[in-house]
This record gives C-alpha cells, sequence and structure tokens, in this order.
C-alpha cells in the first residue's frame, strides 16, 4: 500500500475513535507556567511538563529575560520578554511541546496588509503563524507582533502518541512570548469549553436536507426520491447523509408525536430509515423542543416552566417550556424519543429550536427559577444533554438556531447563522470551527447565482455541508460545484481569533436575550468585509495553498500576506475556468470574477524546475483529495489517483522549457487523451469502478525539446 494512502486510512481510523470518545484526558490548571533561565537557555513550564524550550546565540549576561503574571476575571496571562542588552542582533532557536490535537497559527490580528481567513489541512507550515495552540490542555503560545522579531517561524516537527513537537527560530533584538491558559474558556468566554473531555467530530459531515425543497410539505415520497438521486449523484462523491426536517411528524410535541409521523409517512420512520441505509446513505433526523398541546401539558404540569399563578408558562415559538430541571420531564420526555430514533438506525439529529427554548422559554420566565442564570443555563444544558446521551457520542448532533455557548461540549456542530446560507458567517466564526464544534452556515440552495459560492467557501473552511434542492436540480450542472467541492476535509483554523469579531463579541448576551425571533447579536450576520478564504495543504510530498475569493472588494494580494516567501516563484492556476495563469514572485492581480461562477479559486503552489503536478479536476483542493505518492525521481513523474467511478478525471502538469514529450502510462484506469497547451500537459484518464490509477509520466527516456 502507498505510503500516503495508508497515513490517510490511520487518520481516518484514528477520528472514527476519536468521534465515539467522550473524556480524552485530565483537567489542566488555570494557572501560569514556571519559567526557569540555565545559562543561555530560557524554559517555560507548565503543569509540570516543558513546553517552551529557547537557546540563545549569545551569552548569559549579554540579554536579559523579564516576566509578567496577571490575573482578571479568572483570564491568566503569562508575559515575558527576551532582550539583547546592548541592542544588536541575536539568535533565538528551541521547541515547543503540545499535545497531539495542537496546531500552529495566528494568534492576533495582523497590525497591517490584507486579512485572509485562513484554515488548513494538515499540520500548517505558514509563515504568518506566530503561535501554537493546544487544543486538548486549551492554552496558547505565541510571540507578539514586532519589527525587531519578524523574522520568527514556527514549524511543525514530529508527532507521536503523546503529541507534537515543533521548531521554533527568530533573529532580532527582542521577542515577547505570551502564554494564556484556559485560552477558549476563559479569555475567549466558553465557559462549557473543556476539550480534555470531548473530541471535535473529525469525519466528513455533508449530506441533504429536505428543509428548502419541501418545508412542511414534504413526504415519505419525496424523501425515498431524494435518497435515490443522492445516492447516484452525490454519493460517490462524499455525501452521505439525507436528513428528514419539519413536516413528517404529528402536532404537539408529545413524545408520541415524534415516533409515530403523520399520515403522509405511511410506511413509518423506522422503514424510512431503512431505505435510507440501503442506499448507502445515513439517516438524519430533525426534531425541535416546542410543545403545544394544551391537554397533554395539563396533566403534566410538573414537566413544565410555571408562571406566577401556578399555570404552565408560554412563549412565542416555543409554546409550552419543557423544564430541563425536572428528572421527570427528562425521563418522559426526551429519552423515549431520542432513544427509539437511534435504536431505530438514526444517525445524525438536527435539535432545532434551542435559542427558544433559552430566550422565548427560561430567560424571559426567570422568576421560576430561583438561582438566576446559572440555573437556567442549567436547566438549558440539561436538556442537550440528555439528547446528546440517548443519541450516543457516535451519532451527529447539530444545535440549531445561532451561537449559543450552552451547548459547548454537547452539540458536534452549531448553526452559526440566521435563516439561510450565509458564508459570511464562516469569518465571524471561523475560530470556533473544529476546534469548539463544526459550523454550520445553513443548507446550500445549488442556484445559479450562488452555488459555486457556497460550495468553495464551505469547503474550504472544513464546515457542515449540507444541500437543500429538490432532487431533479441534481441531474443538471448545477450539481457540479457541489461534487467539485466534495469530500470536505478536516481542516483546522489559521487563526484562534475571529477575523471579523462583530458578533462572537457579543456571545455574553445569550443569557439576557428574551427574543429570538430574527437576527441577533450574537449571530452571524449577512455582512462582512472579508471574502478571502485560504485553505493550506500540508501533504506528505507537497504543500502548497488555495485561495477562494467570494467578492470584489480586494483588487490584488501580496504573497507575504498569505504567509507565502516573497520573492519566490509559484504557479498561478484558476481552478474553476481551469486556466493556468503563469508564474507570480510578489503578488497576485485579482482579475473579474467569471459570472458563471460568481467565484475564483486559485491554486498556488511552489514552482520545481521540473515538471510538477500543477493540479486535478476532481477537488477544490487541486489534489488534496485524490492524489498520493507524488514524486520525482530520475526524470520519471509519479503518483497516484482516485477519481470518482466513471467520471472522466484531469491530471495537469505543468512542464518548464527544456522538456521534451514523455511517455504516459497508467495501470488501474485507462488514459483517455493528453492534450499540450503552452507549458501545461492535459492527462485525461478514467477508472469505471473508481479504483486508484497509479500513472508514470516518463520523461527521462525521450529527447529533450
Amino acid at each position: 500500500m502507498n505510503r500516503s494512502l495508508t497515513i490517510i486510512i490511520i487518520l481516518l481510523s484514528l477520528s472514527l475513535s476519536m468521534c465515539k470518545s467522550s473524556t480524552t484526558g485530565s483537567e489542566p490548571p488555570n494557572a501560569p507556567g514556571e519559567l526557569a533561565r540555565d545559562g543561555s537557555s530560557v524554559i517555560l513550564s507548565y503543569g509540570g511538563t516543558e513546553i517552551l524550550t529557547l537557546e540563545t546565540d549569545i551569552p548569559p549576561s549579554a540579554f536579559t529575560v523579564k516576566e509578567l503574571k496577571e490575573e482578571r476575571n479568572g483570564m491568566v496571562s503569562h508575559i515575558f520578554t527576551i532582550s539583547s542588552v546592548s541592542g544588536g542582533r541575536m539568535t533565538i532557536t528551541g521547541t515547543i511541546r503540545a499535545g497531539k490535537e495542537s496546531f500552529t497559527c495566528e494568534a492576533d490580528r495582523r497590525i497591517e496588509g490584507t486579512q485572509v481567513i485562513r484554515h488548513t489541512y494538515g499540520p500548517s507550515h505558514s509563515l504568518l503563524n506566530r503561535a501554537v495552540y493546544d487544543r486538548q490542555s486549551d492554552w496558547l503560545l505565541s510571540a507578539d507582533q514586532s519589527y525587531t522579531s519578524a523574522s520568527l517561524k514556527i514549524v511543525p516537527l514530529a508527532a507521536d502518541s503523546s503529541g507534537m513537537t515543533y521548531s521554533l527560530s527568530m533573529t532580532g533584538n527582542e521577542v515577547t512570548f505570551r502564554f494564556r491558559p484556559r485560552y477558549y474558556q476563559v479569555h475567549r468566554g466558553l465557559r462549557y469549553f473543556e476539550p480534555w473531555k470531548y473530541e471535535v467530530w473529525k469525519e466528513p459531515v455533508a449530506g441533504w436536507c429536505s428543509w428548502f425543497a419541501y418545508k412542511t410539505a414534504i413526504t415519505e415520497e419525496n424523501v425515498r426520491e431524494a435518497a435515490d438521486v443522492v445516492a447516484e449523484t452525490m454519493l460517490p462523491y462524499g455525501l452521505d447523509y439525507l436528513q428528514i426536517d419539519d413536516g413528517y411528524q404529528q402536532s404537539g410535541g408529545k413524545p408520541e408525536a415524534w415516533i409515530t409521523p403523520n399520515e403522509k409517512f405511511p410506511s413509518g420512520l423506522d422503514s424510512l430509515a431503512s431505505y435510507i441505509s440501503s442506499k448507502g446513505l445515513k439517516p438524519g433526523i430533525w426534531t425541535n423542543v416546542a410543545v403545544h398541546d394544551s391537554a397533554w401539558v395539563s396533566a403534566h404540569r410538573e414537566w413544565f416552566v410555571r408562571d406566577g399563578s401556578g399555570m404552565p408558562a408560554n412563549g412565542r415559538w416555543i409554546g409550552y417550556i419543557l423544564n430541563g430541571a425536572e428528572p421527570a420531564m427528562l425521563d418522559s420526555v426526551i429519552t423515549p424519543v431520542y432513544s427509539r430514533f437511534r435504536e431505530t438506525g438514526w444517525s445524525y439529529f438536527k435539535l432545532d429550536a434551542l435559542r427558544h427554548l433559552l430566550f422565548e422559554g427560561y430567560n424571559s420566565h426567570s422568576g421560576f427559577f430561583l438561582n438566576g442564570s446559572a440555573e437556567r443555563e442549567e436547566a438549558f444544558r440539561n436538556v442537550v444533554q440528555r439528547v446528546r446521551e440517548e443519541t450516543g457520542r457516535d451519532n451527529f448532533l447539530l444545535a440549531c438556531w445561532g451561537v449559543l455557548p450552552g451547548v459547548v461540549g454537547l452539540a458536534d456542530g452549531c448553526r452559526i447563522g440566521n435563516d439561510g446560507y450565509g458564508y459570511t458567517a464562516l469569518a465571524q466564526y471561523n475560530s470556533f470551527n473544529n476546534v469548539v464544534w463544526r459550523n454550520d452556515p445553513d443548507h446550500i440552495e445549488l442556484t445559479p447565482q450562488e452555488a459555486y459560492r457556497s460550495c468553495m467557501a464551505t469547503s474550504l473552511t472544513g464546515s457542515l455541508f449540507m444541500v437543500t434542492d429538490k432532487p431533479q436540480v441534481y441531474h443538471t450542472d448545477l450539481i457540479i460545484p457541489a461534487q467539485k467541492s466534495l469530500p470536505v476535509l478536516f481542516t483546522m483554523p489559521g487563526q484562534v481569533f475571529d477575523l471579523d469579531p462583530s458578533r462572537s463579541a457579543n456571545l455574553n448576551r445569550t443569557l439576557t436575550e428574551m427574543s429570538g425571533s430574527g437576527e441577533r447579536e450574537s449571530d452571524g450576520s449577512r455582512t462582512s468585509p472579508f471574502d478571502l478564504f485560504m485553505l493550506e495543504m500540508n501533504l506528505p510530498w507537497e504543500r502548497w495553498c488555495v485561495l477562494g475569493r467570494l467578492g470584489e472588494k480586494e483588487k490584488e494580494i501580496s504573497l507575504g500576506e498569505l504567509g507565502l516567501e516573497q520573492g519566490k516563484e509559484y504557479l498561478l492556476y484558476e481552478f474553476w475556468s481551469d486556466t493556468f495563469l503563469g508564474t507570480v514572485t510578489d503578488k497576485i492581480v485579482f482579475d473579474k470574477p467569471d459570472p458563471q461562477y460568481n467565484c475564483q479559486l486559485y491554486c498556488i503552489r511552489p514552482a520545481q524546475p521540473n515538471p510538477q503536478v500543477l493540479a486535478t479536476s476532481r477537488h477544490i483542493s487541486c489534489g488534496a483529495a485524490d492524489l498520493s505518492d507524488v514524486e520525482w525521481e530520475a526524470g520519471v513523474l509519479s503518483g497516484a489517483s482516485r477519481p470518482v467511478a466513471s467520471d472522466p478525471y484531469t491530471l495537469l502538469i505543468h512542464e518548464p522549457s527544456g522538456y521534451g514529450s514523455p511517455v504516459v502510462t497508467a495501470a488501474g484506469g485507462n488514459i483517455i487523451s493528453q492534450i499540450v497547451e503552452g507549458k501545461v500537459r492535459r492527462i485525461r484518464m478514467e477508472s469505471q469502478d473508481g479504483s486508484l490509477i497509479s500513472w508514470k509520466i516518463d520523461y527521462a527516456s525521450v529527447t529533450p525539446k
């Protein structure tokens, strides 16, 4: 088996085991580190473990170390500065040791330059990184931005069973480090973020949702037709969930109304789950926490929040308010529904109306709760916790809707905006994605105006990817951007701050909101000043990046602002229009997007002196999802590709001047054609069954041009 494929299989196996685990480690202290000097070395320890070891190239007497430890409202900061006494330059090298879920990133917004929403697939090597975040222990170690330490560089070195090691180097006369324990939990205000107790869902989550396609008019026949079409047109590409939304249940909200569907679903939900599964898809189901059956509520008053007269209280959108502080309610209302759904094969759960339970329910009837906001939030979490327990950690739970800190640690995903897709929210909560939970920008509609833009932004950020069209749409060309954006790779954010903080800065308002109607201050909004999304690819055989441009605000961007090496030569290719744009060494100047796509996707690869892969036609990553074991050796470029069965696949090779026409061979598939346009060779291949195609492009046995 080839090395890259082996690594991918190991990572997928590890992800499966991780997503089923609820406990991953011990609780770290909310305390500063311990700083020590030993000759020319500086060592930072935390929780009894050395996490930073630095070595200077000047004598101990030639530099100073100043230290500050501070605590404000539970936020601990440990700052230390290393300075050259003479003001002359010094070189500092060292290592950072962090947990297995750690990653390199930017810790603070850059002082100047064009801002880009960054995500990474594999350990990031970006020159923009000035920090390491350890998710499992929730600490952040960063170096301040400074012209005196502009050369600072952090590079991932190696991983083992206990964690990751990074190298650090800088040249300058001074550098300031900041250590922030409990970064997301305290500094970012997410009190329930305890990552030592849970891991984020690492499998791709991509599927079809019935809501915008059919709304409440959905029928069993609609769902079966959708399963047939989705299994044919998108399952081979990586979309494997099918979720029914509002419209299948009976009215009222009592358990029987959920378990036994209405007359539009005559075969029952058990049968429907089996049918969806028979197509190779994973069944998903929508529920909410609203109750409207007054007779049933009257018979079980103790299960509901009550008003001053002792009668069950009522709130807009939520109806009668389930009392999450009452164990009998959880046992009698929550458990029967979700345990039944899990037993009958449903594996994706969308839990809706949560904001209404908290806002119109608990916050609007605060007098019912004797201990104020703490008890209200505890009651709220009890409801979600019971759903989590009954659905199981091996099934996906989506909290809907709005950003609710109370679901942190319980839900695998959270819908971060209002009804309807909004890619701008992905710039407002970019730091949450795949650290706190998986962001859900809501369902994608494959329209001529938005299909390419929405699919691209969702996939580049590694977010929840759900389409919601009537099945006939998937027999048109509008399906192409979805197919090219699937599968969704598991990404990590390149920044642990929100590039647009205008919404996340208001998260503390969720315990004082009393209306969940429309957009709230903490919800992802429809507008944002940022529309450049970057995904770095870091594979064993090559590192490159792709840049998605969703608007026309920015007219150009320097390579340095992308974290690339200024002055180095890079190949530039636009994916949607399939256009090689030549090479760049300084900056990328954007042209106007083609209205057919309404966006652009640039693949940026370090240029090599020999023939190299430029891109593939399969996926917007330009090779990360389908290529493995790419190698140039002794005049032969070789590798392996995994296309979709019976789907023509194009391998694009950049050939510098001086190389003649090579001999191209492939095993496991057929070569359909070869076309050379300038310096780009397009090799079209196909595999009837989707098998791996091992290919070789031999330049060694031909006469150079």
